[in-house]
């Protein structure tokens, strides 16, 4: 039996208008769209005619064998993640599970991952040098998170939160800030983005003082600028360095 054709594809932060046009193109090929409910239902309506497969939170190994059941049997699969599939998404796990089909053809197409789409919401506090830190130890150790935020602020980076808190997490946030609030002054101005270019989207200016006590969940995007960073207008800028005298 010929062998079918597999992608891994970033939606981006929500609906098709969000999705680049390779990606778009993708899912209108694919025989089958699979991935986390949540993000199935999102896209749903707009790819009418696809048989969809989908799995719950945590089942991201099962939806790959799944996936690869159907490409070997001669179908035409996409994998779907929100954001980009190489950011904290799908990509790198397709790819674990795939590893003894060599031969099989895969694409992996990016999208816009929600750094980018929530800084750009909240002006241009990524604009310089910058680190992605998700605060899920579902997979990575705490200590290891602690680390990883220590040595960012160490280095003065700004910061993307990920996953910044759950139901089971709700202390992470705070701790995450008084273990940067030892290399940074609480004037930073940070940012909250919440349901990135869905329903609900909104998003607000604190201070890195004041973001620990902020209600978060796993729908928002933290920013955390640099020494540099200020706000301009109502917007959070990190500046490069050009001389504007």
């Amino acid at each position: 039996m010929t062998e079918g054709k597999l992608w891994v594809v970033g939606l981006g932060p929500g609906g098709i208008e969000q999705m680049t046009a390779r990606a778009c193109a993708a899912l209108q090929e694919a025989d089958i769209i699979c991935g986390y409910h949540v993000y199935v239902d999102l896209i749903k309506n707009d790819f009418p005619g696809k048989r969809f497969l989908s799995t719950g939170m945590t089942k991201e190994v099962e939806r790959c064998r799944l996936a690869l059941q159907e490409v070997l049997k001669g179908q035409k699969v996409a994998v779907i993640s929100s954001g980009d599939v190489g950011v904290y998404g799908m990509a790198g796990i397709m790819l674990e599970v795939a590893a003894p089909y060599p031969h099989l053809e895969i694409e992996v197409v990016p999208g816009v991952t929600a750094a980018c789409s929530g800084a750009a919401l909240l002006g241009a506090p990524l604009i310089s040098d910058f680190c992605l830190i998700s605060l899920s130890d579902l997979l990575t150790p705490w200590e290891k998170i602690e680390k990883r935020l220590s040595c960012a602020a160490a280095g003065d980076f700004c910061i993307a939160i990920y996953n910044p808190a759950s139901h089971k997490r709700k202390d992470h946030l705070a701790k995450a800030c008084a273990i940067l609030l030892q290399h940074q002054a609480p004037t930073v101005p940070c940012g909250i983005v919440r349901n990135i270019g869905r329903a609900g989207e909104a998003w607000e200016l604190t201070t890195l003082g004041e973001l620990g006590s902020k209600t978060v969940d796993m729908f928002a995007t933290v920013i955390i600028g640099n020494s540099q960073s200020k706000v301009i207008n109502g917007r959070i800028v990190t500046p490069r360095g050009y001389d504007l005298a």
